[in-house]
């Protein structure tokens, strides 16, 4: 496998006292009131967190995938609400440089890089969930303009976000139907409303929205890649770089729970002895350290497979679903070797406990991840 180089291991290990620094001290009050982290995320764009997967011209640095997915983790580890927060942007940056117009590129990526201009992603419909094709918002065109109309939900950053990636029907009676599927990059216009704020178990701090769009128009420039039809493919190969970013938030809270658990095993005592001497903990934390290296090493497999320029929607897919459930059984392993500490708001690890479903359910279901992984081990004759 490929290494980071000195200069990604130094962005890494500055994210990482950062984390260490101002996100630990504070989380805990910040999710518990449900607070949006305004100075986190201004320091974050000062450090150039949003700007890591854009090249010059248009940003001051790009890191390769593995590098991305590390800093992630180390969000996470923090506050996976952190990672949250840059985990769309980054798909529509990349999305961008693979498929945007000269145009759409200079006019956008600058200012995504600098997070400026934060970027969201718009999939998903009430009705929907992961049955993209299925959806039902439309855009029109008519003349220089197209007019769209329908409903988006569980939109990240919806509040904040100057740029959305709008996935929709710009021909509904396409055979097949992803060929009549186009992503739209709007701002906010007239006629979208950020409808409603969608409450959620954790993932605290950054808001998930409903958007409704009614006769929203948009300029015909407005077409990623400024041709019709494209979008399906655009998007599918925007989520293998989301999904990567997903596994990376799922192990980030996976560390943050394992060393929280082998640190309290350390100096909890039962018996007259720490508890990590008692057999039945001691398997519980070694089983959480395999499971958490093996993760971490698919994801970076994943990742470097990105960064080859090859499909990796299989390699994605595989470390989404390894880290998430990996990540979820993690933290309720954190909270057993915490007894009933680990059941109290006054520790971390129900927070953990809290988050890491949303990284099963995320970026399509883990249900979704495995249809992927099958179609492709056939598709590409096994392993």
């Amino acid at each position: 496998m490929n290494e980071i180089s000195p200069e990604e291991q130094a962005i890494v290990e500055i994210v990482r006292d950062f984390v260490d620094s101002e996100v630990r001290p504070q989380v805990q009050e910040l999710e518990h009131a449900n607070q949006y982290p305004e100075a986190l995320i201004d320091t974050m764009k000062k450090m150039g967190i949003f700007g890591l997967a854009i090249p010059e011209p248009y940003g001051d640095v790009q890191v390769s995938t593995r590098c991305y997915a590390m800093v992630t983790e180390e969000l996470a580890r923090g506050w996976m609400s952190l990672a949250g927060a840059m985990g769309g942007h980054t798909v529509v940056a990349k999305m961008l440089l693979a498929f945007g117009t000269e145009e759409q590129k200079a006019s956008y990526l600058p200012r995504l890089a600098t997070g400026e201009l934060r970027a969201t992603m718009a999939l998903t419909e009430p009705g929907g969930g992961s049955d993209l094709v299925a959806m039902t918002t439309t855009a029109r065109r008519d003349s220089d303009e197209y007019v769209i109309n329908g409903t988006k939900t569980w939109i990240t950053n919806a509040r904040r976000a100057g740029l959305i990636a709008l996935m929709c029907k710009t021909d509904p009676g396409a055979s097949p139907k992803h060929k009549g599927i186009s992503i739209l990059l709007v701002e906010k216009v007239p006629g979208l409303e950020v409808s409603k704020d969608l409450p959620k178990l954790g993932y605290k701090g950054i808001e998930s929205c409903e958007i409704s769009l009614q006769d929203c128009r948009v300029p015909a420039s407005a077409v990623l890649g400024g041709e019709e039809g494209k979008g399906f493919a655009q998007m599918m190969r925007g989520l293998e770089v989301g999904r990567i970013q997903v596994a990376a938030r799922a192990t980030g809270v996976a560390r943050a729970a394992f060393d929280d658990a082998l640190a309290y095993a350390q100096v909890r005592e039962a018996s007259g002895v720490p508890i990590w001497k008692h057999q039945s903990v001691g398997n519980y934390l070694a089983e959480m350290a395999t499971k958490l290296t093996a993760a971490r090493q698919l994801l970076w497999y994943a990742a470097d497979r990105y960064d080859s320029g090859k499909r990796a929607d299989l390699e994605a897919g595989m470390a989404k679903l390894f880290c998430s459930e990996t990540a979820m059984q993690i933290a309720l392993d954190a909270i057993r070797v915490h007894g009933g500490y680990g059941y109290s708001t006054e520790f971390d690890v129900e927070r953990y406990f809290r988050d890491a479903p949303l990284m099963i359910v995320g970026e399509g279901t883990n249900e979704i991840q495995r249809n992927v992984i099958i179609r492709q081990l056939v598709d590409r004759g096994g392993l």
